[in-house]
């Protein structure tokens, strides 16, 4: 990926500016930074005594724990689609 391909966008999670690159889109960029936003006050809200690096590794446990189960149910579903095929 050359340096062109990359996108910058600055955003704010948990009242912290962030200056992300990657190679998606400045919209793509800013809104998994306010699903990371949501997940870490959702989380603060709940335990307000956490201290912001024990947030942000539940915020990451949590977020894995969701991809694992899509991934699993994803898994599952092109089961049913294409059959078993091992």
């Amino acid at each position: 990926m050359s340096r062109q391909d990359k996108t910058r966008a600055t955003v704010d999670i948990f009242g912290q500016q962030y200056s992300i690159v990657g190679s998606e889109s400045t919209s793509h960029i800013r809104l998994v930074a306010s699903i990371v936003d949501e997940k870490m006050r959702e989380i603060s809200t709940k335990n307000p005594s956490l201290d912001i690096n024990k947030l942000a590794v539940l915020t990451a446990v949590n977020a894995v724990h969701e991809y694992i189960k899509l991934k699993e149910d994803y898994e599952r579903l092109e089961q049913k689609l294409y059959g078993k095929e091992e």
